[in-house]
C-alpha cells in the first residue's frame, strides 16, 4: 500500500467522525448510564421525549437542499413519528420544542444525521433493555429503537457509503465534523436536564 493511498483511507470522512466523535460517544455512554432510563418507565417516557425532538431536528435537515443528493434512501431514514407513537401509548402528547436547527447548513447537516444514525445502529442494546426491564416492544413503547426491516448494519453501511461517496474536501469534513459535534452538545446537555422536557 502506497502511503498516499494509506493517508486517503485514513482521512474519509466516515473514518474521520469516527475518530473525532469517539470521545463524545463516550460521554453519551456515560450520560445514559447516568440518567438510568430503563430503571423506570417514568424515566423511559423522558429518554423518548428526547429522541422525539432529536429525531424532528434531523427530519428538519432532510428538506435541506443538497441532502437527499447525497443520502438517496432518506425516506426509511428518521425516527420521529415512531417516537410519537411510543409517547402515545404512554399518554403522553409533546408540548412543543423551538428548531435548534433551522439554520443549520450542509455539509454541517450531514454531522447531525451521522449523529443520528449512529445512535440507531447503537440501539440495539438499548431496544433489549427496553424489552428486558420494561416490557416493552416494536409494538409498543419502544418502536424508535427498533431496527430498520433492512437490519440495522446494512443501513448503516449504505449511509455511511454515501458519506465518504461524497468527497467532501478537508474544509468541508472539517464542518461535517462540527456539524456531529454540535449535535452530541445538544444530545448531551438534553439528557443532563431529561426530567425537565415536556
Amino acid at each position: 500500500m502506497s502511503a498516499t493511498t494509506e493517508t486517503i483511507q485514513i482521512s474519509s470522512l466516515s473514518q474521520r467522525l469516527k475518530k473525532e466523535t469517539a470521545s463524545e460517544h463516550e460521554r453519551m455512554h456515560q450520560l445514559m448510564a447516568s440518567a438510568d432510563v430503563f430503571s423506570s418507565r417514568e424515566k423511559y417516557v423522558q429518554f423518548t421525549l428526547l429522541q422525539y425532538y432529536f429525531q424532528q431536528e434531523i427530519e428538519h435537515l432532510f428538506e435541506r437542499e443538497g441532502i437527499a443528493e447525497l443520502i438517496p434512501d432518506l425516506g426509511i431514514r428518521g425516527r420521529s413519528q415512531q417516537a410519537l407513537l411510543d409517547l402515545k401509548d404512554f399518554g403522553i402528547h409533546p408540548q412543543g420544542k423551538t428548531l435548534n436547527t433551522e439554520h443549520v447548513p450542509l455539509p454541517e447537516a450531514l454531522g447531525w444525521i451521522y449523529v443520528s444514525e449512529g445512535s440507531t445502529l447503537g440501539a440495539a442494546f438499548l431496544f433489549k433493555e427496553a424489552q428486558k426491564n420494561l416490557d416493552l416492544s416494536a409494538e409498543f413503547g419502544a418502536r424508535n429503537l427498533a431496527a430498520y426491516p433492512e437490519g440495522r448494519a446494512v443501513v448503516w453501511k449504505r449511509f455511511v457509503q454515501a458519506l465518504d461517496e461524497a468527497n467532501f474536501d478537508s474544509a468541508k469534513q472539517d464542518r461535517v465534523v462540527q456539524g456531529a459535534l454540535d449535535a452530541f452538545a445538544y444530545f448531551g446537555e438534553a439528557l443532563t436536564y431529561l426530567n425537565q422536557l415536556k
